[in-house]
């Protein structure tokens, strides 16, 4: 029987659970797990939100064989105005597992790219992984988005940075720069000296339940900076933010009582790489040009006050990544990747010189950890 794909139903959610057990039974990965609900929790359809999502399955007579999502929104394009795009994210296929069923990872993205033709994807794990490998043999264009990070306790991150100490070598060395405390006058040395290029006038930093007209002010300013960023007016933001996530803090930045930028803040859930290190994220940010020293700032201080050890953030755009770079982040290697559809790679000409100023965060795509 021919695998028809479709929108996932009520009546499809026992043979998704399925599908769910087949995949994290055969690899042992139990992050391979698809909405055991046809309704998104996060981003439910509405005619009245500018931004939600919807799933979909392959249907391989009863059984489910494969899944993915589109997180229908708005971008804005430089020259292009608002765009209605799709992010496709969490696809799933039973070829991971079962050979057999090899083609289906493509049948998925096919089907993705008559829904939306102007489609992208992100994150992925790197350009060298399957899915990124794939979605370039489709013709979309790859874009590594850069990583930055900040060490705030030296000593743990010398100590816990396993994915800088898989050679024996490297981590005896770290250890004795740990113990000596050479490791930790060096970190702090750098990360002082290069943050005395990014003084900046005095600001408030207030934590906020909600985005509102300060925010569409904000984003009305600021849009015109940018080749391509989602839409970040307050109403979007209000949607894709929920006060009620613990685990993630909205800041507004403001001077003489008028709000000049704002940050997205939180603490990532743990993963093997960064031991048992704390690990904070600015997950998102938004300001006009003169004022992103300040918004960083703030969101380095409120992580930093939290207790974090580490604080990372993926950052495009030229004029953040040199905010940054002047606060004392570091640049590391990014597995973090944009990839869009041929037919919204051409919005986009001339790539080349439009890709440094992408305004792209770790908010974008599928948004947060842990939304399904």
């Amino acid at each position: 029987m021919a695998i028809v794909i479709q929108p996932y139903r009520q009546e499809h959610e026992s043979a998704v659970q399925e599908f769910n057990r087949r995949l994290q039974a055969s690899s042992g990965d139990p992050d391979l797990v698809f909405s055991q609900s046809a309704s998104p929790r996060w981003l439910p359809p509405s005619q009245d939100k500018p931004v939600w999502n919807e799933f979909f399955v392959a249907v391989d007579g009863s059984a489910v064989r494969g899944t993915y999502a589109l997180k229908q929104e708005l971008l804005f394009i430089r020259g292009s105005g608002l765009q209605r795009v799709a992010c496709y994210h969490h696809p799933l296929s039973e070829g991971i597992v079962d050979r057999a069923f090899a083609s289906v990872g493509v049948l998925l993205a096919r089907d993705a790219l008559v829904r939306q033709p102007y489609l992208y994807a992100l994150g992925m794990g790197g350009v060298d992984r399957p899915i990124a490998k794939m979605l370039k043999a489709l013709s979309f264009s790859l874009t590594s988005i850069p990583f930055y990070f900040r060490v705030v306790h030296p000593a743990k991150f010398l100590r816990q940075m396993h994915a800088l100490r898989q050679e024996r070598w490297r981590a005896i060395l770290m250890d004795a720069t740990a113990v000596t405390g050479v490791g930790w006058l060096g970190i702090k040395s750098f990360q002082s000296l290069t943050s005395l290029r990014g003084r900046t006038p005095s600001f408030n930093s207030e934590e906020v339940g909600e985005f509102s007209d300060w925010a569409d002010e904000l984003w009305s300013h600021g849009k015109d900076l940018v080749s391509l960023a989602a839409v970040r007016d307050g109403n979007t933001l209000q949607i894709l933010h929920k006060a009620d996530l613990a685990s993630v803090k909205s800041l507004r930045i403001s001077s003489n009582g008028q709000a000049i930028g704002w940050a997205i803040v939180g603490e990532r859930r743990k993963d093997a790489k960064f031991g048992q290190m704390r690990v904070g994220s600015i997950v998102d940010c938004w300001a006009s040009s003169t004022h992103t020293g300040s918004v960083v700032k703030a969101a380095t201080r409120a992580l930093e006050a939290s207790g974090v050890d580490l604080i990372v953030t993926n950052q495009s755009h030229h004029m953040w990544c040199t905010a940054f770079e002047k606060f004392g982040f570091l640049r590391g290697p990014s597995n973090f990747v944009f990839a869009t559809s041929r037919k919204l790679t051409e919005l986009l000409q001339p790539l080349e010189e439009n890709q440094k100023a992408f305004h792209i965060t770790r908010a974008d795509g599928d948004g947060l950890p842990a939304n399904f």
